[in-house]
C-alpha cells in the first residue's frame, strides 16, 4: 500500500447471471452465488454507498437488503447484526489508516513531515470515501450501538497519540523547554482540526473538501511552520 494514497473498499465482481435452458426448451436467467467472502464485501460496499447519499437517514437492514436484491435473512448469514456491519467498515478504516501511519513511521525520517503526511492521508481518505467519513465523525452512528462510537473515539485517540510522539521529537529538536507539554497541546489541536474538517465535509453534503487550503492550515498548525 502506498503511504501517499489512502485506500478504498476492494472491488468485487457483480453477481454473475448465466443463461440456462430449462426442460421446456425456454431460456431462463440463473443467478450464480458469489464466491465465499464476496457477499460480505458486497454488503459493506452497499452500506458505504448508502452512507454517501447526502442527508441519508438511518439505514435499515431492509433498505440494505433491497439495494442488494437479497432478503434480510441473507444479510444475517454474513453478519450477526447491523452493528457488526458497521464494525466491518470501522475495521477497514482502522486497517487502512493505521497501516499508512505505520508506513510513515518507518519511511519518513523527519517528524514534522510525518505529521504533515499523517494529516494529509487522513483527510484524503475521508474525501475518497465519503460514507466512511460519516462513520469516522459519528454522523452515521448516532442511532447505532454505543460501542461503535467508542471505537471511533479510540481510533482518533491513537491518531492523537501518534501525532504527540512525532511532535515531541519536533519540540526536542527545536530546543523547547517543555517538549512534552507542547507536543500534547499541539497534537490535541491538530486532531481536533482533522475531526472538524471531516465533520464539515459530511455535514455540507460532501461539498466542502476536507483538504481545502490544507497547506495554509498546516502552516498555521505545525510548530516551526506557523506564520
Amino acid at each position: 500500500m502506498n503511504a501517499e494514497q489512502p485506500d478504498a473498499l476492494p472491488e468485487t465482481p457483480s453477481e454473475v447471471h448465466v443463461i440456462a435452458e430449462s426442460r421446456d426448451g425456454q431460456d431462463r436467467v440463473v443467478r450464480k452465488r458469489p464466491r465465499p467472502g464476496e457477499r460480505r464485501i458486497q454488503i459493506l460496499q452497499a452500506l458505504a454507498a448508502m452512507l454517501e447519499q447526502p442527508g441519508a437517514d438511518r439505514i435499515t437492514t431492509a433498505a440494505l437488503a433491497a439495494r442488494l436484491d437479497v432478503s434480510e435473512a441473507a444479510l444475517y448469514r454474513h453478519f450477526a447484526s447491523k452493528a457488526q456491519m458497521f464494525e466491518g467498515l470501522i475495521d477497514f478504516i482502522e486497517q487502512s489508516l493505521l497501516g499508512l501511519v505505520q508506513q510513515l513511521d518507518e519511511r519518513e525520517p523527519d517528524p514534522r513531515m510525518r505529521c504533515r503526511k499523517l494529516v494529509t492521508v487522513l483527510l484524503q481518505f475521508g474525501e475518497k470515501n465519503p460514507g466512511m467519513a460519516r462513520v469516522m465523525v459519528g454522523d452515521a452512528l448516532v442511532h447505532e450501538n454505543e460501542r461503535l462510537q467508542q471505537r471511533m473515539n479510540l481510533f482518533f485517540d491513537k491518531i492523537e497519540s501518534t501525532l504527540r510522539q512525532h511532535l515531541r521529537e519536533v519540540a526536542v529538536l527545536g530546543g523547547t523547554q517543555t517538549p512534552t507539554v507542547d507536543a500534547q497541546a499541539d497534537a490535541s489541536v491538530i486532531t481536533a482540526f482533522c475531526v472538524g474538517r471531516l465533520q464539515r465535509f459530511s455535514r455540507s453534503g460532501f461539498r466542502r473538501s476536507p483538504c481545502e487550503s490544507l497547506e495554509h492550515s498546516l502552516a498555521l498548525l505545525l510548530p516551526g511552520e506557523r506564520l
